[in-house]
């Protein structure tokens, strides 16, 4: 049996995935968390397979999970389900070492069969999706650049972010300049919205 540990935090979608996996006979669940930052310890306990991540959850996101589940527990494959199939996320996902990126509007019958090829070591990509993120190349901007560009989404001052940050309201400025010259913008909202779209945020 291929143990399966899934990791959504929409009740609905993740009992949804849970009922579908049931009727696989290789196939079992073993465990169901709701929270990124539930991941880690969930799965030193049920020792899963496979680990099948949202991106998007409270706690932690699963692109930052990755890194941590690959160093933990480097025999348990991580696959990234997600709405978002955006080039940066799926170069992140395989930098940070997920064995694959599958889109949640995919066919049902797509995701047993990535467990099972994941589970035996490949690498399951949508190819659209993998072309994508070739053609759009990594993130121009620095660590400190998203940084301060995912701060600006939800802080409304430079003063703000500088304070998160411990760096002067100066400082900031030049790193916000230079993100929204790296992405051709504008100004800061279209810097992020941009970023945001690609996945690099």
């Amino acid at each position: 049996m291929i143990r399966v540990l899934l990791a959504e935090d929409q009740a609905m979608v993740r009992g949804a995935l849970a009922a579908l996996l049931a009727l696989e006979g290789d196939i079992e669940v073993v465990a169901e968390v709701s929270r990124g930052d539930e991941v880690i310890a969930t799965a030193l306990t049920a020792q899963p397979d496979v680990v099948l991540l949202d991106i998007e959850m409270p706690g932690q996101s699963g692109l930052d999970v990755l890194t941590e589940l690959r160093a933990k527990l480097p025999d348990t494959r991580s696959l990234i389900l997600t709405t978002f199939g955006r080039p940066g996320y799926l170069r992140r996902a395989m930098e940070n070492g997920a064995a694959g990126f599958l889109l949640k509007d995919a066919p049902s019958r797509d995701l047993a069969v990535a467990i099972r090829r994941a589970n035996a070591g490949e690498r399951v990509v949508d190819p659209g999706l993998a072309a994508d993120a070739l053609s759009e190349g990594p993130s121009p901007l620095t660590d400190r650049e998203q940084e301060v560009l995912s701060l600006a989404r939800t802080t409304s001052t430079i003063a703000e972010i500088a304070e998160r940050l411990y760096l002067s309201e100066g400082t900031v400025r030049n790193y916000l300049s230079t993100a929204i010259h790296k992405l051709g913008a504008q100004n800061r909202l279209e810097a992020t919205r941009i970023a945001e779209q690609k996945g690099w945020l």
